[in-house]
This record gives structure tokens, C-alpha cells and sequence, in this order.
């Protein structure tokens, strides 16, 4: 059995005195799409920020219990060092607005003071535009702002700044909330696509979507981990009445 990318163990976090989430034990898989789920409010945005140390920007959190990264402790590594590993995408797009589309690919090179070489940064913009499914359609544009572009090509350009730094995990934090449904199907057939070089774990209110395109599911409620298992499974016979009810809309 292969190590699993992510391990997290009897993990809890707090903001405050408040309890987001509660003793959560989770393995995540080299190579698979886990979508986390549950109503809003429920912890799913603030676990994914954990795994990349983003909740502890926010004043006053604290967390206990462990994550690890192929077996690194993740609140040991350094955190510069952990972002480049664990890509995030956000909710809205959200391109460099001042920076060429270009610019925007390789932002995390310059951010983090890595010096490239010309030939060298091309490929990479080349290669993150070719994975995102987004070069055919800016090659000819690469020196013009990536605001112009469309909300769904946008939310793939800022895929492509994440795979430039070639990461292990990608965070999805519901990626297609802001997008048309044409522009929704093209990044779920992206993310369909991009498992094969990188994993992911994609927060989601989509029930649907998560049926799409996830291979695990984990289902959170009140901060609590209820269900945590192969999609298919978890949709067609979950084991926990709660999951049950809110895959059938009495809640969410």
C-alpha cells in the first residue's frame, strides 16, 4: 500500500475560543481527486487553509494534532517552502491585475526571489498554459494583462500559476462557484485531466460535481469528519444518516 500524500491526524482548529474543527483523521492518495463537502460554515474551507498553514494569517487561530506531507510534519516545514508543494485556488479568479499573462504564470518564481532563465521560464509557462487547457487559446496574447481574459479563463490561468510551481497537492476551494456553467464543464474536465500529474482535494457545495469528478469524498458537519470515503460508494449507500440527508437536500 503506498504512503499516502497527506496524512492528517486527530486534526483540530480553532478561531478563538471557537471549535471549526474537531479531531479529523483523513489519507489522502497520490494521483486522486477528494472532494471535501458539507453546508457552508462547516470547516471545509478552513481544513484545506490548514494544509497549506493560510489559517494561521488570520489573527488569533491556533491548531492542534498533526498534518504531514509524504510523511513531513507540515507545521515543521517551512511555510514559503510548504506553499510552493500545496497550490491553492480560490473561489474568485484572481489574476495579478497589473501583470501580463505571462507574468502572472511565473509570479510564484519572482515572489519567492527564484531567478530563471529565459528559455527556461517560456517552457514553464508553456507547459503550465499546455496542462491548464489554456495555451491555445492566449499564446498569441502571453504580453497582455490576464484581466482581459473570460471568468473561466482566468480561473484557469490561475490553475496554471499554481502547476508552474509544480506542486503535489492542489486546493480547490470551490473553484467553479463564480463561473457560468460552460465555463464550470471546462475545469471539471481539467481536473479530471490533471490528476494524473498532481493531487487534489477540491472543497465543493456541488453535490453534482462532486459525483463528476471526485474519486473520495469526505463529508464534514458541524466540524466533524462523518463520512470519508470512495465517491461512488459514499453516493449510492453512505453509511451515516446525516450524509444521507444532506446528499439528498434535507439540509445543506
Amino acid at each position: 500500500m503506498e504512503s499516502p500524500v497527506l496524512k492528517v491526524d486527530g486534526f483540530s482548529a480553532y478561531f478563538g475560543d471557537n471549535q471549526v474543527l474537531k479531531d479529523i483523521n483523513l489519507s489522502i492518495s497520490n494521483n486522486l481527486v477528494t472532494a471535501l463537502m458539507g453546508p457552508s460554515g462547516c470547516g471545509k474551507t478552513t481544513l484545506i487553509r490548514c494544509v497549506n498553514r493560510m489559517h494561521e494569517l488570520i489573527p488569533g487561530t491556533k491548531v492542534s494534532g498533526k498534518m504531514y506531507l509524504r510523511g513531513d510534519d507540515i507545521y515543521e516545514l517551512e511555510p514559503i517552502l510548504l506553499r510552493r508543494k500545496i497550490g491553492m485556488v480560490f473561489q474568485k479568479p484572481n489574476p495579478f491585475p497589473m501583470m501580463s499573462i505571462y507574468d502572472n504564470v511565473i509570479a510564484g518564481y519572482k515572489l519567492n526571489g527564484i531567478r530563471l532563465g529565459k528559455d527556461e521560464m517560456d517552457r514553464i509557462v508553456e507547459q503550465s498554459l499546455k496542462e491548464s487547457a489554456l495555451w491555445n487559446e492566449v499564446k498569441d496574447a502571453l504580453h497582455r494583462k490576464g484581466t482581459f481574459l473570460s471568468g473561466g479563463q482566468q480561473q484557469r490561468l490561475c490553475i496554471a500559476r499554481a502547476l508552474a510551481m509544480n506542486p503535489e497537492i492542489l486546493l480547490l476551494d470551490e473553484p467553479t462557484s463564480a463561473l457560468d456553467p460552460k465555463s464550470t464543464a471546462h475545469i471539471e474536465e481539467l481536473i479530471v485531466e490533471l490528476k494524473k500529474n498532481v493531487t487534489m482535494l477540491l472543497v465543493t457545495h456541488n453535490i453534482a460535481q462532486a459525483a463528476r469528478v471526485s474519486d473520495f469524498t469526505a463529508f464534514i458537519y458541524l466540524g466533524d469528519l462523518v463520512e470519508f470515503g470512495p465517491t461512488e460508494k459514499m453516493f449510492t449507500v453512505p453509511r451515516d444518516k446525516r450524509t444521507e440527508e444532506y446528499l439528498t437536500g434535507k439540509f445543506g
